[in-house]
């Protein structure tokens, strides 16, 4: 799918009172998802597969068997997860830091763009769910804060 098509679909959605497009031409789609409050239009998740066999990592992740407690910093958008600015940077956050709402926690990277993920809570990190380096999926829980 040509991406001035998506580049239309994204701003037709932001243009619109419409919370998600999903158009599919032939055996390519695209699915185009506003976020919540306060995301900009860097933030806007989009997927775009294509009939190429894929095959998904099933193997369970050990930290998902611990039980958390307090509240997840969720990935607003499909990519890949850093937790530094830049591989000569330090983390952003570690466990045991104190985060205020708002503060930058990560990056999910997206179609080579860099995405700053803020945390929505007051609190300290108590877990960091995700490798630097690992692919995340929509919603998915990055980072707890207590």
């Amino acid at each position: 799918m040509d991406i001035r098509k998506i580049k239309k679909l994204i701003e037709m959605l932001q243009e619109s009172d419409l919370v998600e497009i999903e158009v599919k031409e032939g055996e390519e789609s695209v699915r185009i998802a506003r976020g919540g409050q306060g995301m900009t239009s860097a933030n806007h998740m989009l997927v775009s597969s294509e009939s190429s066999n894929v095959a998904l990592n099933t193997t369970p992740n050990p930290l998902e068997a611990i039980v958390e407690s307090g509240s997840s910093i969720k990935s607003p958008i499909v990519g890949t997860f850093y937790r530094k600015p830049a591989p000569d940077k330090p983390a952003f956050v570690e466990v045991g830091d104190r985060v205020q709402a708002g503060d930058v926690v990560c990056i999910v990277e997206a179609m080579k763009m860099m995405n700053e993920i803020k945390s929505e809570f007051t609190g300290t990190v108590s877990m960091i769910k995700i490798a630097d380096g690992e692919p995340v999926e929509f919603d998915q829980p990055l980072i707890i804060v207590e």
